[in-house]
């Protein structure tokens, strides 16, 4: 059993180094600090999104809601429009 572990352990070993190994042709990546900057920049899109919405949202219920009883006159003179 012992045979069977060591086996699988040096195959496991040996395979990964040969995925990490890559072509070696490649250029070179992204720095740590630039995938921060650009998650950094990410979001604070995402977290501009979400007030958008509200707004949006707030926008849509105002044009189809049912209009106020209230006329522009009334409310300018600070009275009821009940009569």
């Amino acid at each position: 059993m012992k045979t069977v572990y060591a086996t699988a352990g040096s195959l496991m070993i040996t395979g990964t180094q040969a995925v990490a190994s890559g072509g070696g042709s490649s250029g070179e990546g992204l720095s740590l600090l630039a995938t921060f900057f650009i998650a950094f920049g990410v979001l604070i899109v995402l977290f501009q999104f979400v007030p958008g919405v509200m707004l949006f949202v707030g926008m849509l219920k105002g044009l189809f809601s049912p209009e106020d009883k209230k006329t522009g006159e009334a409310l300018a003179a600070g009275g009821d429009s009940k009569p």
